[in-house]
């Protein structure tokens, strides 16, 4: 069921000729979205930490890929990322900041400082650089889509993850700044999911899971599959009169 709202999406758009960059791209909602950017006919670099967990997601998709390891809050390493996608792949299109990290789990009042720096230097400063980067290496010439993953978080306070929620907090409001200096050639937006079964939110889905899936409109969590297809309108051209909106993806979560 992951897959599905992002295979459906694909068949609905086309991205031929395109490049696009994945962060966070070893496995959940950066792999689906990945995975459906290269199904709709694109080029897709894979982005992550670890080697060899990116190599195994990028060898499991059929299209056009290649990885590039690379810490997402790491200046240099998105360089490098974006230097090889421009090197193996001739440009880059659309770029998708989903890396993120979240090493406090409890009030935020009581996180230790090395940890709420490391939160915002991946969540916040990363999509910055990233952004920066391929805006420098042709985005500004020949436009393109960047595409923030962002939280419902964001948008209202969750549970025990506050400083991660205030880093999405801080993203929307930098893709508006973004979409407001970028265009007409770059579109920038961002997509707030609610609570997916991914292993980045295996926590918080097996604490309050269930509860959180009764209460909602549709009744369930939402997967990877529900978010890529978001992504996948946002970076093709159905989307090309978007720039700076944030689509929450929540099964009606910001209903309640």
């Amino acid at each position: 069921m992951g897959a599905v709202g992002g295979e459906r999406a694909g068949n609905l758009v086309d991205l031929a000729g395109r490049v696009a960059i994945v962060t966070g791209a070893s496995k959940g909602i950066g792999l689906q979205i990945a995975t459906a950017l290269a199904g709709a006919g694109a080029a897709v670099m894979l982005s992550a930490r670890k080697a060899g967990p990116l190599a195994d997601a990028a060898a499991g998709i059929a299209g056009t890929v290649d990885a590039y390891p690379a810490n997402a809050g790491d200046p240099e390493g998105a360089q490098g990322c974006v230097a090889a996608t421009v090197e193996r792949f001739g440009r880059v299109d659309i770029l998708v900041n989903n890396a993120a990290t979240s090493p406090h789990y409890g009030p935020l009042v009581d996180i230790d400082l090395p940890r709420w720096d490391k939160t915002f230097q991946v969540n916040i400063r990363g999509p910055l650089v990233w952004t920066q980067a391929v805006w420098r290496a042709g985005m500004r010439d020949h436009g393109g889509n960047v595409l923030n993953v962002a939280s419902i978080g964001g948008i209202r306070p969750g549970g025990g993850i506050g400083a991660y929620d205030v880093t999405k907090a801080a993203l929307i409001h930098q893709t508006r700044v973004l979409a407001s200096e970028l265009g007409p050639g770059v579109r920038v937006n961002a997509i707030a999911p609610g609570l997916v079964r991914t292993d980045f939110a295996r926590v918080l889905v097996e604490a309050h899971g269930e509860q959180v899936a009764a209460e909602l409109p549709l009744r369930r969590l939402g997967t990877p599959g529900d978010v890529a297809g978001a992504a996948l309108w946002l970076v093709s051209d159905l989307a090309a009169w978007v720039s700076g909106h944030t689509l929450v993806v929540d099964g009606g979560a910001t209903l309640q």
